[in-house]
C-alpha cells in the first residue's frame, strides 16, 4: 500500500491521487458521510453530496470545500430516489458510496410504506445503486455496521407488519441487508463480466449523530455517553468506507477496525457473519427488494 505502515496503521495520507474521479456519497452532510467527503475530497475527487436536507448538504459542502456538488436525494422515499437518478443523466459515476442511515428509530413508515430503517438503510439503497448502476465505471461501496452480526431476515415479514416492533432487531436486520446486497450485487457483477466491483464497510464504534433519533431521551442520553466515553471519533470511523472506496480489494471484501471486537482502530479486510454469507438468502432478498421498489437488475 501507498505509505502503509504497520506500526502507524492506514491514514488519510495513504488515499491515491483521485483526481478527475466522480463521487457520489449518500448521507455527506454529518457524521461519517461528511468525514469520508473531506478525505476524498482533499485527495482530487469530484464529489456530489446527495443529502435529505439540503441546506445542511449546502453547508457541509462548503465545509469540504473543492467545489464538491449537493443534490437532493431521500432515502426514504422512491419518488426521491427516481428523481436523482433521473436528474443524473449520463454522467459516469467512478464511485457510488451508500453511507445515509438510521438508526434506532420508533416505528415509522416511509411513504412507501416501508419500516423506517430498512427502507432507508436497505432498500433505497437499493433502488439508488440499480438505478443508477449503468453509469458506474468503479465501485459501489454500501456502509454496514458490525451489529450485522445479530440481524436476521425475515422475508415473510420485512417490514414488520406481522411482528412486534423492536428497533434494535430492525436496525440489526438493515444491517445483515446491506452486507447481503453486497454480496449479491458482487456475485451478478462478475455474472455479466462487469469490471464494477462491490464492497463494504463498518466504522466501528465511532462518534456521529446516528443515535440521535431513537424518539427516548433516556436512550439518547445513555447513547451520547456511550459516543464520548467509547468511541473513535467520525473521522476515524470513516477510514474503513475510505479504505474499501479506494484501495486495490477484491469484489465482496468487508473493512472494518482491526482492534479488539472491530470496536475502535485502523482499516482491515474482516470477516461477515455466517448469515451474511448465506447466498441462497442475498438472492431471495435481492427479489424481494426488486418487487418491493419496482427496481430491477439493470445489466
Amino acid at each position: 500500500m501507498r505509505g502503509f505502515s504497520l506500526t502507524m496503521g492506514y491514514s488519510s495520507t495513504d488515499v491515491p491521487d483521485l483526481t478527475g474521479q466522480r463521487v457520489i456519497i449518500t448521507g455527506a452532510n454529518s457524521g461519517l458521510g461528511l468525514e469520508t467527503a473531506r478525505v476524498l475530497a482533499d485527495h482530487g475527487a469530484a464529489l456530489t453530496l446527495a443529502v435529505r436536507n439540503a441546506g445542511k448538504g449546502e453547508a457541509a459542502a462548503a465545509e469540504v470545500g473543492h467545489g464538491c456538488e449537493v443534490a437532493s436525494l431521500d432515502l426514504a422515499s422512491l419518488d426521491s430516489i427516481r428523481a436523482f437518478a433521473a436528474d443524473w443523466g449520463e454522467e459516469p459515476i467512478d464511485l457510488l458510496i451508500n453511507n445515509a442511515g438510521v438508526m434506532y428509530t420508533p416505528l415509522t413508515r416511509t411513504g412507501d410504506g416501508f419500516e423506517l430503517q430498512i427502507g432507508t438503510n436497505h432498500l433505497g439503497h437499493f433502488a439508488l445503486s440499480n438505478l443508477l448502476l449503468p453509469h458506474v465505471r468503479g465501485r459501489v461501496v454500501t456502509v454496514a455496521s458490525n451489529a450485522h452480526k445479530l440481524g436476521k431476515i425475515d422475508l415473510a415479514d420485512l417490514n414488520w407488519e406481522r411482528r412486534s416492533y423492536n428497533f434494535i432487531a430492525a436496525y440489526n436486520q438493515s444491517k445483515l441487508a446491506n452486507l447481503l446486497f453486497t454480496s449479491e450485487l458482487a456475485r451478478r457483477l462478475s455474472a455479466v463480466g462487469s469490471p464494477v466491483i462491490a464492497t463494504a464497510a463498518h466504522p466501528g464504534y465511532a462518534a456521529t449523530n446516528l443515535t440521535a433519533h431513537s424518539g427516548s431521551p433516556i436512550k439518547g442520553a445513555l447513547m451520547a455517553i456511550g459516543d464520548r466515553v467509547l468511541a473513535q471519533s467520525a473521522r476515524q470511523g470513516a477510514l474503513p468506507t475510505v479504505y474499501a472506496a479506494v484501495e486495490p480489494l477484491a469484489s465482496n471484501t468487508y473493512v472494518g477496525p482491526n482492534g479488539l471486537g472491530e470496536w475502535r482502530g485502523t482499516p482491515t479486510i474482516v470477516g461477515p457473519s455466517k448469515a451474511a454469507k448465506d447466498e441462497v438468502v442475498a438472492a431471495a432478498l435481492w427479489s424481494l427488494s426488486e418487487e418491493l421498489t419496482g427496481v430491477s437488475w439493470p445489466l
